[in-house]
């Protein structure tokens, strides 16, 4: 007992004292899960609004695929991206391997479908509710969509941060594609693996009070965005 009190004693220490090699770690897998976020937002955003909108063959199936990936195992999107840009893959003359680009790639492609598939159920009932007054003024798709985006900009702000989440909390992609080379692809999940396995719990504690933080300031986030989406609804 007195060495887990010890151990959350020098946590807090290293927290309040800035520690530059913790903080290092933690700007980092901020710097990669938002990079990997905002690309995510920018296609997934727009690709939920069409599946919302757009009737076509085999949108069911696509669906289904798109829900399918929302649960899709880090380590077979790591894998992948690992054989993408390996040496012998078709991308490897980028180089981006065991880089934090590497990581951010991995990153989008788990992000991805969980921003595509929350937004399109958001815009879908959004635009079930209204058809009618489009159909009144004519508005073509382009237009519904881009009304829709604006109209549940608050509830799609809500599906960005629960892609967040997902990405500051994974582990196996970036550990895959990335290394976990210390000051160069350790993050926060990474190195607290890692600092676990070799008995520095101290850090791996503090990392974790970090990631509890940012979890907690998430929900935060989520439970104003739907405060203010209901207050404008009844504007």
């Amino acid at each position: 007992m007195q060495d887990l009190g010890q151990a959350f004693a020098t946590a807090w220490a290293m927290l309040s004292g800035f520690d530059p090699a913790l903080w290092s770690v933690v700007l980092l897998s901020l710097k990669v899960s938002l990079g990997a976020v905002a690309i995510a937002s920018a296609l997934g955003i727009p690709l939920g609004a069409v599946l919302a909108v757009a009737r076509f063959p085999g949108r069911g199936a696509v669906l289904v695929l798109l829900n399918a990936m929302m649960g899709l195992p880090p380590v077979v999107i790591g894998l992948l991206v690992y054989l993408l840009l390996s040496a012998s893959g078709p991308f490897g003359v980028l180089h981006w391997l065991y880089t934090p680009t590497a990581m951010v790639v991995a990153q989008t492609l788990l992000v991805l479908p969980i921003v595509a598939a929350l937004s399109r159920q958001v815009i879908e009932d959004l635009a079930l509710e209204y058809a009618d007054y489009f159909r009144s003024l004519g508005l073509g798709r382009a237009g519904a969509v881009a009304t829709l985006i604006y109209d549940a900009r608050f509830s799609l702000t809500t599906a960005v941060l629960a892609g967040f989440g997902r990405a500051i909390a994974e582990v196996g992609a970036v550990m895959i594609v990335g290394g976990n080379i210390d000051r160069v692809t350790r993050v926060m999940t990474t190195t607290i693996a890692l600092e676990t396995s070799k008995g520095n719990i101290a850090l791996a504690l503090a990392l974790g009070i970090v990631l509890i933080l940012i979890a907690v300031l998430v929900n935060v986030a989520v439970m104003g965005l739907r405060a203010t989406a209901a207050r404008a609804a009844y504007a």
